[in-house]
């Protein structure tokens, strides 16, 4: 990348911190008195909190790639694609919009919800990927020219007319849905898609060659970081589907606009895991576990495993914060074996 392009992503980036910062502390108070809430069930004492936090970060995200097409209007010459920018823009708003929906299904009584009660209730299972499909028409209607991609251990497969109008729309619906269903543990989300995107900003500045994959990992990072300190333990706003559908539709656009496929799907791993775990029970379970009296999370099913927080909640004893952090760390094993695979040129 070009000293200029660096010039051009680091004020966007600012912006989009500021903004993220801003815009999710005007909205937990908002959120709460509209009723947009979520129970945190994970403390001794159930807590209830403002939800659909992630609202934050697609707005910031949305407003840096605004600052960067106003500058290519009037300042600089842009070196991305400002077309195809909207289009991200647009696709991350409305499946922004999907989750919001999602969240704001609240009861003012605790109802059946998955396998536990709960006052959130939300979208149907089946409502959620028809949904996402919206998200993705933005991209599809802007045509992007992927004449192959490339799949690990595989090498280069040619797509033509196949990738803009089938494999893109899938991809966005199963990255955003796939990222949404992992969770429910303060920082969890938050802390997963910020090592995600920090991979996929190394690789698309040193070795993915694409300034706009690397520009939108930069808009994410920038995002998710500002956001952090408003879901760590212990958690002030709980960030909520829009969080979820929002960060799967800004990675899915890394990986298709970056050409950085293999590299993603490597990085994805965990999260294609848990999509395959939550589907031997045809998705209705939850993460949760059972709080004991020394804080530790117990096993929801026992040593039966239908999520990744359960396997962890069945090596050992884990505290709320330990399944965060082990959770995390997988997800850095999966970036550095990614790297590592890049290195190898298996990838």
């Amino acid at each position: 990348m070009s000293y200029h392009t660096f010039q051009t992503i680091i004020i966007p980036a600012i912006v989009v911190f500021v903004v993220t910062y801003f815009v999710t502390k005007f909205l937990m108070d908002y959120l709460y008195g509209a009723g947009i809430i979520a129970e945190d069930k994970n403390k001794a004492k159930p807590l209830i909190l403002p939800s659909s936090g992630g609202l934050g970060v697609a707005f910031g995200i949305i407003f840096g790639i605004l600052t960067y097409i106003f500058g290519a209007s009037f300042i600089f010459v842009p070196v991305i694609n400002t077309e195809y920018l909207l289009a991200v823009a647009l696709s991350i708003m409305l499946i922004a919009m999907v989750g919001f929906i999602d969240d704001i299904n609240v009861k003012s009584k605790r109802v059946k919800s998955t396998d536990m009660m709960d006052i959130r209730v939300g979208l149907k299972q089946w409502q959620k990927p028809i949904l996402t499909l919206i998200g993705a028409l933005p991209l599809i209607a802007v045509n992007i020219h992927v004449a192959s991609v490339t799949l690990p251990f595989i090498g280069s497969v040619s797509l033509g007319i196949i990738y803009p109008l089938l494999i893109l729309p899938l991809a966005v619906i199963f990255i955003s849905n796939a990222v949404n269903i992992l969770g429910g543990f303060d920082g969890l989300q938050p802390g997963m898609i910020l090592i995600a995107s920090f991979g996929l900003m190394i690789y698309s500045i040193f070795f993915g060659g694409s300034n706009i994959g690397a520009f939108l990992s930069v808009l994410l990072f920038s995002s998710v970081l500002a956001f952090m300190p408003f879901n760590i333990f212990p958690a002030k706003v709980i960030p909520g589907d829009s969080f979820t559908y929002a960060a799967g539709a800004a990675l899915a656009a890394i990986a298709i606009m970056g050409n950085a496929e293999a590299f993603a799907l490597i990085v994805f791993i965990p999260w294609i895991i848990e999509f395959f775990l939550h589907l031997r029970r045809k998705f209705k379970v939850t993460d949760l576990g059972i709080r004991q009296k020394d804080g530790t999370m117990k096993a929801p099913y026992g040593k039966k495993i239908y999520s990744l927080t359960h396997l962890i909640m069945n090596i050992k004893k884990a505290k709320e914060t330990d399944v965060t952090y082990y959770l995390w760390a997988i997800e850095i094993v999966f970036v550095l074996l990614a790297f590592g695979l890049k290195f190898l040129h298996l990838l």
